[in-house]
C-alpha cells in the first residue's frame, strides 16, 4: 500500500472512531446537562467562540437605524422593562432568584453597551441552549431596533431616569403595556432571558 494511501485511511479511520467515541459518550449520559453543573473552561471557551463567530457572520451586513432617535430609546425602555430586566436587570434593580438559577449566566445589560448588530441579530434570532428566546417570532424589526437603541443608552442612566423613560414610554400612544405582576422597574412576573452576546 502506497504511504498517501495509508495516510487516508488511518485519517478516516480516527475519523470514524471520533465520531463513535462522541456517540458513545453522549449515549452513556455521563455528561451532567444541569444547569448548575457548568462547561469546563475549554468547553465554554470553544461554544463562546462559536457564538461569537456565528453571530458575527450573520449580523454584518445588518443596518441599524438612527439608534440616537429619542422617540426610538424611549420605546425600547419600555419593552426594555417589560421583557429583558428580569434577565439583565435595569438601573437600580438587584440581583433575584431567577439570574442565579440561569446557565450560561445572562450578561448585565447596564454594564456595558452591545454591539448593535449583533444585539439585534441575538434578540430577534435567540440563542440555542441559553433561555435566551427569539423574539422575533412575536417583535418586529423595528421593535427591536428600539430596544438596541435603548441599550445604548441603559449604562448611563440612573434609576429615576430609568423609571422616567419607563413611564413615559407606557404612556405614549401604543406604547407597551406594563405586564401583570410588574415591579416598579417593570420587570414581567415571569421573566425571560436574553443573552446578546456583543459582551466580550
Amino acid at each position: 500500500m502506497k504511504p498517501f494511501t495509508v495516510v487516508i485511511a488511518t485519517t478516516i479511520v480516527v475519523i470514524i472512531v471520533a465520531i463513535a467515541g462522541v456517540y458513545a459518550y453522549a449515549w452513556s449520559g455521563l455528561y451532567d446537562i444541569g444547569a448548575d453543573s457548568h462547561h469546563s473552561r475549554p468547553v465554554a471557551a470553544l461554544i463562546g467562540s462559536l457564538r461569537n463567530h456565528s453571530i458575527d457572520r450573520r449580523a454584518k451586513d445588518l443596518t441599524p437605524p438612527n439608534l440616537d432617535d429619542p422617540a426610538l430609546v424611549q420605546a425600547g425602555a419600555g419593552h426594555y422593562a417589560g421583557m429583558c430586566a428580569g434577565c439583565h436587570l435595569a438601573p437600580g434593580k438587584a440581583e433575584n432568584g431567577i439570574r442565579k438559577g440561569l446557565y450560561p449566566h445572562p450578561p448585565t445589560l447596564t454594564r456595558f453597551k452591545p454591539e448593535p448588530r449583533a444585539a439585534f441579530w441575538a434578540i430577534k434570532h435567540g440563542i440555542k441552549m441559553s433561555a435566551m428566546p427569539a423574539w422575533g417570532e412575536t417583535l418586529d424589526d423595528g421593535t427591536i431596533w428600539s430596544i438596541v437603541a435603548f441599550l445604548q443608552k441603559m449604562p448611563d442612566l440612573s434609576q429615576a431616569e430609568f423609571q422616567d423613560m419607563v413611564a413615559k414610554a407606557r404612556g405614549a400612544v401604543g406604547g407597551p403595556a406594563a405586564p401583570a405582576g410588574a415591579g416598579s422597574a417593570g420587570a414581567p412576573a415571569r421573566a425571560t432571558s436574553a443573552a446578546p452576546p456583543a459582551a466580550r
